[in-house]
Order: C-alpha cells, then sequence, then structure tokens
C-alpha cells in the first residue's frame, strides 16, 4: 500500500535526523517536520507516536523532546519501503551509469524486466518516461536504443534547473518568519555542519543530503506541469555523483560549503544575494557533471 509505503520512509528518514540531535534537546514543530521530510502532518503524527511507542521521544502536546537516539533496531525494514515506479527508476539509473550500458546500446524491455525482476509493463511505463527526455529512443519490438548523457543534453538540463531553482529561491526568501521551511533550513543545516564534523568517514553522504536540501528549496514552489521533469531531474543528478570518483571527497567538501553560503543567502531575504549563491552552486554542479560525462567518454 502506497500509504503504508510513504509513512514507513517518512519513520525511517525521520530516524536519520534524529541521529544528528542529542538526547534530552526539543525536537522540531509538526510543520518543520512536514517539511524535512516531504509528507503531510498526518503522517508526522503517526511517526511521532511511534517515536513516542519507542521510547525514542517524548510527546507532550506540542513540545516534542529526544530521549535517546536511535538504534539501527529501530529502523523499518529498508525491503519494504520503495514503491516500484520509484525502485525501478532507482535501478535503471544505476544500470545505465554502469558498466553494461553505453550510448549507442541496444536494450531489450524484456531482458531488463527479467533482469530486475519486475512486468514488462512496469519496464515499459519506466522506458517511456525517461525516452520522453531524450536519454532513450524506442526502436522496433519492445527493443530501445540508448542515447547516453550528452553535452548538449546535460547543458539543457541545467538550463531548465536554473530555472525551476531561481523561482524556488525568490518564492522562499519571501516566506513569512512563521513558515515551517525555515525550521527545516535549520534542520538541514546542522546535518551540514554534522557531515562536515565527521567528514573523513562520512563524506559519501554528501549525494543524499544535497538531493534533500534541493527537495526542500524546490518544495515551496510546486507545479504540477513541472513534476515529472523534476522527477527526473533528481534521479539524474543524484546519480551523477557516483559517475566520476575523481577528487570526490574535495568536490562534495567544496559543495558543502557552498550549500552553507546558499542557506545564508536564504536567510538574508536578499533575492540577488540568495540567487548568487545558487548561482555560484548550480555552475558549480554544471561544471562537474560535464566533467563526469567527458571522463566517461573517454
Amino acid at each position: 500500500m502506497k500509504t503504508n509505503v510513504v509513512y514507513r520512509r517518512a519513520y525511517n528518514r525521520c530516524l536519520d535526523l534524529l541521529a544528528t540531535h542529542a538526547p534530552g534537546g526539543g525536537l522540531p514543530s509538526e510543520p518543520a517536520f512536514s517539511a524535512l521530510l516531504g509528507v503531510s502532518r498526518t503522517t508526522v503524527r503517526a511517526v511521532l507516536a511511534e517515536l513516542a511507542s519507542r521510547g525514542i521521544a517524548g510527546v507532550d502536546g506540542r513540545e516534542k523532546r529526544l530521549l535517546r537516539r536511535p538504534l539501527r533496531g529501530d529502523y523499518l525494514d529498508a525491503a519494504a519501503l520503495e514503491p516500484m515506479a520509484d525502485m525501478l527508476e532507482r535501478k535503471f539509473m544505476a544500470w545505465m551509469v554502469g558498466p553494461d550500458c553505453h550510448a549507442g546500446q541496444v536494450i531489450n524491455g524484456l531482458d531488463l524486466a527479467r533482469q530486475f525482476g519486475v512486468s514488462t509493463s512496469a519496464i515499459r511505463e519506466c522506458l517511456n518516461k525517461f525516452s520522453h527526455f531524450g536519454l532513450l529512443e524506442r526502436q522496433s519490438n519492445g527493443r530501445w536504443r540508448t542515447l547516453g548523457l550528452t553535452v548538449d543534453f546535460v547543458e539543457e538540463l541545467f538550463d531548465m534547473r536554473e530555472v525551476m531553482e531561481f523561482r524556488a529561491v525568490d518564492r522562499f526568501v519571501a516566506l513569512p518568519d512563521g513558515h515551517p521551511a525555515w525550521e527545516a533550513l535549520t534542520g538541514i543545516e546542522e546535518q551540514h555542519h554534522a557531515l562536515i564534523a565527521d567528514f573523513a568517514n562520512r563524506y559519501r553522504d554528501f549525494s543524499e543530503l544535497d538531493h534533500r536540501f534541493h527537495r526542500l528549496v524546490n518544495s515551496v514552489a510546486p507545479n504540477r506541469f513541472l513534476g515529472n521533469i523534476h522527477g527526473v531531474m533528481s534521479a539524474i543528478f543524484h546519480y551523477h555523483y557516483q559517475w566520476n570518483k575523481k577528487h570526490e571527497k574535495e568536490r562534495n567538501h567544496i559543495a558543502l560549503q557552498e550549500h552553507l553560503a546558499y542557506i545564508d543567502g536564504l536567510r538574508s531575504r536578499d533575492i540577488a544575494r540568495a540567487r548568487a549563491a545558487s548561482r555560484l552552486h548550480l555552475e558549480t554542479a554544471r561544471s562537474t557533471m560535464l566533467a563526469s560525462i567527458e571522463i566517461a567518454g573517454e
């Protein structure tokens, strides 16, 4: 059931957030949790109830405190968390950037369905989705040809990303003081500092933190017509961190610092300053991705 999947994923993400808090400290409000986790307040209440029943958090009306840090045994089974479409999209992107796939390769939908353990209709829907964005070209007899991530494709993708994110930045800096996105932003900032404090051991965690940060920024400017575009964008940006391991540690450290400057820009309420920080970070990400593609093509 989708609702159960949403709840279970939100619960596990919440445990990840709580792992960065000190026991005894206060926890974010329900609206802030909702923004941080990307779920409804109803789901947040269900998560908080489970935390209370496990003795992880104390909940008394609006007052919430962390009683203890989460343990590995507190997490719900990850195998049941992912909706089929998301799981398939993740597997397909991982396959596309792996050694078994190259630009121009002809692939068979039936073979992929068997490889991923899904139905042919599910793989067809996934392939159709990615073909809309120029990553695949449909041929005859259920076969497809991969077009790969070209320089032109990435340039156009980042052009669209900038349009979407600059619009979100303008909305973010104009939010009222009490909007839950500000509290959520504080939580994200704390996660950045926690990652920096243990960077030598955790620098590969940046990809997921980057995803959460940009999801929060873009959440204040939803657009039903751009929803599918944003989903494919997120998948591509998330996986591009896995393509090029050269200087990965240094790149992630630079990106963390750019995120913190970006957060300061949003808090300044100065659109020009916030946009400048956003532009700098997106230009760095663009250069990194283009470099990854050039290395992959060598």
